[in-house]
């Protein structure tokens, strides 16, 4: 390969991680004022998305960073997986772009392969042969303090340095992915509390519902129970009435019996009286 070509193509894949990190923050930015300040309220915004999306972005640039950039400030190398930018370059301008997208592992699934296998690979492959080219990894005494002694013990010690010193990649990946996990659940428990807070303020409105119709009804029974009072007040003053106009009519029919019963019983004497003077 040509090294002028080889210098200018690494220039532009270091320049380009550099500029999508920046492009990223300009995204994460404008979504960030649009939130509310409440997460309750961000997880039901219409940015919800957006926000999650962008979030895993950003760990993925900081495990990315983490991976190469030591070695590309130490100008051991370049950024090398120039499609990972790419990706990211397509995923941002996919949520800037889209109002309603989709979930976020849906969205972040061809990132997360093949970063996570460009991680592995560089990890695996290319990590070793960089170390070679460190300055100071030909010399152990310059690690270690003292002349070098030739011999396997020179070459245990200055291993045992270079662990205490640099952890493996793969323990912090997995300390990477155990904080995410978490992260994660925690993320989801969130979700579930605010969903119960949701049905409980749900069920104690129907409640209060409830005893608003029940006051209501037992109003109306009420109203009901004193109207059917006036009726039967009602009803009893008109039975009365019809039995004082039915008592009254029987006394006039029986009055008229009286009187010709007394005036015969006047006549009674008067007749003897004159049968007497005939005789």
């Amino acid at each position: 390969v040509c090294k002028r070509m080889d210098l200018v193509c690494q220039r532009m894949l270091n320049q380009g991680f550099l500029k999508v990190e920046r492009y990223h923050n300009l995204c994460q930015k404008q979504v960030k004022a649009q939130l509310p300040r409440r997460e309750s309220e961000r997880r039901n915004h219409s940015l919800a998305r957006h926000a999650d999306i962008l979030a895993a972005v950003e760990t993925r640039l900081s495990l990315l960073n983490m991976t190469f950039m030591k070695y590309v400030d130490s100008n051991l190398c370049c950024f090398i997986p120039g499609k990972v930018i790419d990706e990211i370059y397509r995923v941002l301008r996919y949520v800037n772009s889209t109002r309603a997208p989709q979930r976020a592992h849906e969205v972040l699934q061809e990132l997360r392969d093949i970063s996570s296998m460009a991680m592995e690979y560089f990890d695996e492959k290319i990590v070793p042969i960089l170390k070679r080219k460190m300055p100071g990894s030909d010399v152990s005494g310059r690690l270690i303090g003292t002349a070098p002694v030739p011999g396997p013990s020179a070459a245990l010690t200055t291993m045992q340095l270079f662990s205490k010193q640099n952890p493996s990649r793969q323990e912090v990946t997995k300390l990477q992915q155990q904080v995410k996990a978490n992260g994660t659940g925690l993320t989801a428990l969130k979700r579930e509390i605010s969903e119960l807070r949701i049905k409980v303020q749900e069920q104690q409105k129907q409640l209060q519902d409830q005893d608003q119709k029940l006051l209501e009804q037992t109003q109306i029974i009420g109203e009901q129970n004193a109207r059917l009072a006036e009726l039967e007040r009602k009803l009893r003053e008109v039975m009365e009435s019809t039995v004082g106009n039915s008592s009254g009519s029987g006394s006039n029919e029986q009055s008229p019996r009286k009187r010709r019963k007394a005036v015969e019983s006047t006549d009674c004497p008067r007749k003897s009286k004159r049968l007497r003077n005939r005789k």
